[in-house]
């Protein structure tokens, strides 16, 4: 006995309307930061300690720049949707769940392109 209806079952869809698609955008996010976390780690570390001047030189290199601006993205996506996750399944106000969703996604977002143009910033040794 199902409780979906046949549009419902067609399209794989569970009660959320969305669940599968939230599902596989994790897993997909999660396989990216495997290979972009290291690589992201290996370009930072090389600066990390030398001042103003090393970070400027490792990441005037494309790839590490390129790496770094990936992983911030990626990594920021993988957190705003784990979050989204755990408020839909903790908070149980209609407007409170609303608001930390949109908080949420303001956060990550922000946090994410500030990230990037740091990143930019750095690359081309603006100070």
């Amino acid at each position: 006995m199902t409780y979906q209806t046949s549009y419902k079952r067609v399209l794989g869809l569970g009660s959320a309307k969305d669940g599968t698609r939230h599902w596989w955008l994790l897993r997909i996010s999660s396989v990216a930061l495997v290979p972009l976390a290291p690589l992201f780690v290996l370009s930072f570390a090389k600066a990390l300690g030398s001042g103003y001047d090393a970070a400027v030189a490792a990441y005037a290199n494309p790839w590490n720049a390129l790496a770094a601006i990936l992983f911030l993205l990626v990594g920021f996506q993988h957190l705003k949707d784990g979050l989204q996750i755990v408020i839909e399944d903790y908070v149980h106000g209609k407007a409170a769940r609303a608001v930390l969703i949109v908080s949420n996604s303001l956060l990550c977002w922000g946090l994410a392109i500030a990230g990037v143009f740091a990143v930019v910033r750095i690359s081309l040794g603006s100070a």
